[in-house]
């Protein structure tokens, strides 16, 4: 799956999560810092991506995953 396809994706659950514009959410911007992210936002994002792509993402992964191109690179990756 190509970059832009991944990254739509995410976008997608990113803003069903968060009450946030959707021009905020660019491949640098901090998940907590930028759009305001709680545990329980990413918690929700985490399982959703996990079922939308069909993977999982492993705890020890997530300490690394900061931003969303951070977590569009996890996936494809993985994809």
């Amino acid at each position: 799956m190509d970059r832009k396809t991944v990254f739509d994706k995410v976008k997608k659950y990113i803003l069903m999560q968060l009450p946030i514009d959707d021009s905020r959410v660019v491949e640098s911007a901090r998940m907590v810092e930028d759009l305001g992210a709680d545990s329980a936002n990413l918690m929700m994002l985490i399982m959703d991506l996990e079922n939308e792509f069909n993977l999982t993402v492993e705890d020890e992964a997530l300490g690394s995953i900061k931003t969303v191109g951070d977590i569009v690179d996890y996936i494809q990756k993985r994809g």
